[in-house]
C-alpha cells in the first residue's frame, strides 16, 4: 500500500513539474526572455544559492549573454547581464520600482519597499541624510576605537582565531551601535537570532517546521520583537522629554532615534513600529552581512599572498607612524588607504559579499530583442561581469593592481549604480579599512588550514570560520 502511495505521489510530482514548466516557462513560444523556471515552488533556488557564479555563467552560455529568466525564492526573475544590462537598469530607474523576493521580504518583516510609498520615502530620506559623507567622517575615530578594543578582547589573548565569526560580531555590534542603540547589551541579545536569520533567509522558501526558511522566520520574529520593545521605550522617552521641556534629542543620535523623533512630529502616525522594525532588520542585514564577509576574505587573501600583505602593511604603518600616541584615525587617513582599498575591491570582485539587486518593471520594456512585461521581476548580478575575461583578464587571479587602472564602465558594480546605488557604501568602506588597519599593524597572518573549503549560500563563507594563526610584529 505504501509503495502504491509513493508511486502516486512521485507520478503526480513529475506531472506537476512538466505542466508547471510548460505553463510558466515563457520564452519558448513568445518574445519573452529565454530560460527555465525549474521545479514548482523550488524554482532554481538551490542551484543559484549553492554556486551563483556557475549559475549565471551557465545560463548566459545556454540562453543569452544579455538576458535570461529563471525562478528562485518563490518568484520568476529576469536577469539583465553584462555592463549593458547594468547600464540599462541604472539609467532607466523610472521604468522600475524597488522589489524583493516575497520570501526575503517576509523574513525581514518588510511590508513595503515600493519607492513611491510615502513610508518608504520617509525611511530612505532619513537614511540618506544619516549616511551623508560629512556625518560619517565623524565616525572614523569611534570605529577605530571600537576595532582596537575588539582586537584586544578577541585576538590579543590568543594565537589562533576564527576570523569569520569575529568579523560578524564586530560588524553587527558596530551596525547596532550606529543605527539602533548605543546599549551594547542589545547587540548581544539579538546576535544569535540575527545570525540564524542571515544564514537561512536565502533558502528554499518552504515554511514547514524544521526547514531553514521556517527557522529564519522564527529568528526574524525574535529580532523584531526586541526592536519593537526598544522603539516603544524610546517613544516614552520622547514624550517624557517633551512634557518636561527637555530636548527630545536626548533619546539618542542613532538612525532609529532620528526616525522616531521625525515620526513624533506627526504624533507617531507616519509609520508603525513593525514597519520601522522591518526596515531596520533589512538595513542591519545589508550592512552587517556584506561588510563582515568582505573583512573575512580580505584577511584570507592577505594571509595567502605575502607580497600583497607587505604592501598593505607598508601603507598602514606609514599612516600609523604619522599619528601621535593614542591618536585615532580620521577621514584623511581613510583617504590615504588607496592600496588597501584596491585589495578590498579585488576581494569583492572574486568573493562578492552581495550578488546583486532587484527591481520590478512598472511598464513593458524592450531589451536585447526581447520584451520584459510590466510587473516582471528583474535582477542585475555581479557575476555577469566581474568574472568575465573580457573586462578582467585572467579573472581567477587575485590582482589588486587591476584597480590602479580605469575599469570598463559598469563592469565592477559591488554597490550597484545609478540613483539607487548603495547609500551605505562609504560606511562599509570606513568599517572595513579601519578593521584591516588595526589587524595588519599588529599581526602577521597565516592560515591554519590552507585548504579550508569555501562554500556559497549564495554569498561565500568558510566552512571552518577561516581559522587564522597570527603573532605580533617583532619590534
Amino acid at each position: 500500500m505504501a509503495s502504491i502511495y509513493l508511486l502516486g505521489v512521485t507520478t503526480l510530482t513529475i506531472f506537476t513539474f512538466f505542466i508547471f514548466n510548460k505553463i510558466i516557462k515563457y520564452g519558448r513560444n513568445s518574445n519573452h526572455p529565454p530560460g527555465n523556471v525549474g521545479w514548482p515552488i523550488l524554482g532554481e533556488t538551490i542551484e543559484f544559492c549553492s554556486n551563483p557564479k556557475k549559475f549565471v555563467h551557465d545560463r548566459m552560455t545556454k540562453h543569452s549573454t544579455d538576458i535570461f529568466q529563471t525562478s528562485f525564492g518563490g518568484d520568476r526573475v529576469v536577469f539583465f547581464c553584462g555592463p549593458s544590462g547594468n547600464k540599462f537598469i541604472y539609467s532607466n530607474e523610472n521604468k522600475f520600482t524597488n522589489w524583493l523576493p516575497k520570501s526575503i521580504a517576509r523574513a525581514f518583516s518588510l511590508t513595503n519597499v515600493d519607492n513611491k510609498s510615502l513610508h518608504w520615502r520617509f525611511f530612505m530620506e532619513h537614511l540618506h541624510n544619516f549616511l551623508r559623507l560629512e556625518s560619517l567622517q565623524d565616525c572614523v575615530g569611534v570605529m577605530h576605537s571600537r576595532a582596537s578594543e575588539h582586537l584586544e578582547k578577541h585576538w590579543v589573548p590568543y594565537n589562533e582565531v576564527k576570523v569569520q565569526p569575529l568579523s560578524k560580531d564586530f560588524t553587527l555590534s558596530n551596525a547596532v551601535h550606529l543605527l539602533i542603540s548605543s546599549n551594547e547589551d542589545l547587540a548581544r541579545e539579538i546576535a544569535e537570532p540575527f545570525y540564524t536569520l542571515a544564514e537561512r533567509v536565502l533558502s528554499v522558501p518552504v515554511n514547514l517546521p524544521g526547514t531553514s526558511y521556517n527557522q529564519a522566520l522564527k529568528a526574524s520574529k525574535v529580532v523584531k520583537g526586541k526592536l519593537v520593545d526598544l522603539m516603544r521605550s524610546k517613544k516614552e522617552e520622547i514624550l517624557s522629554a517633551k512634557e518636561n521641556n527637555v530636548d527630545i534629542e536626548i533619546v539618542g543620535k542613532e538612525l532609529l532615534s532620528k526616525l522616531l523623533i521625525a515620526s513624533y512630529e506627526e504624533d507617531f502616525k507616519s509609520i508603525c513600529d513593525e514597519e520601522i522594525a522591518g526596515q531596520m532588520i533589512g538595513l542591519l542585514f545589508a550592512g552587517f552581512h556584506t561588510t563582515s564577509t568582505l573583512i573575512t576574505f580580505i584577511i584570507d587573501y592577505l594571509a595567502r599572498y605575502p607580497d600583497v600583505y607587505a604592501k598593505v602593511l607598508q601603507e598602514q604603518l606609514e599612516i600609523a607612524q604619522s599619528k601621535k600616541k593614542g591618536e585615532l584615525l580620521n577621514w584623511k587617513d581613510i583617504q590615504s588607504m588607496k592600496h588597501t582599498w584596491n585589495v578590498a575591491c579585488e576581494t569583492m570582485r572574486l568573493k562578492p559579499s552581495a550578488v546583486g539587486g532587484f527591481r520590478e518593471a512598472i511598464t513593458d520594456i524592450s531589451y536585447a530583442g526581447y520584451t520584459v512585461p510590466k510587473g516582471a521581476k528583474v535582477h542585475w548580478n555581479v557575476y555577469s561581469t566581474q568574472m568575465d575575461p573580457t573586462y578582467f583578464p585572467n579573472p581567477e587571479k587575485f590582482d589588486p593592481s587591476r584597480f590602479e587602472k580605469i575599469l570598463p564602465p559598469r563592469a565592477f558594480v559591488p554597490f550597484g549604480g545609478g540613483l539607487r546605488i548603495c547609500c551605505g557604501r562609504e560606511l562599509a568602506r570606513i568599517s572595513t579599512l579601519v578593521y584591516i588597519h588595526n589587524v595588519v599593524i599588529r599581526f602577521t597572518l597565516s592560515k591554519a588550514n590552507p585548504n579550508e573549503k569555501i562554500i556559497y549560500n549564495p554569498d561565500p563563507y568558510s566552512v571552518d570560520g577561516l581559522q587564522m594563526r597570527f603573532k605580533p610584529h617583532e619590534i
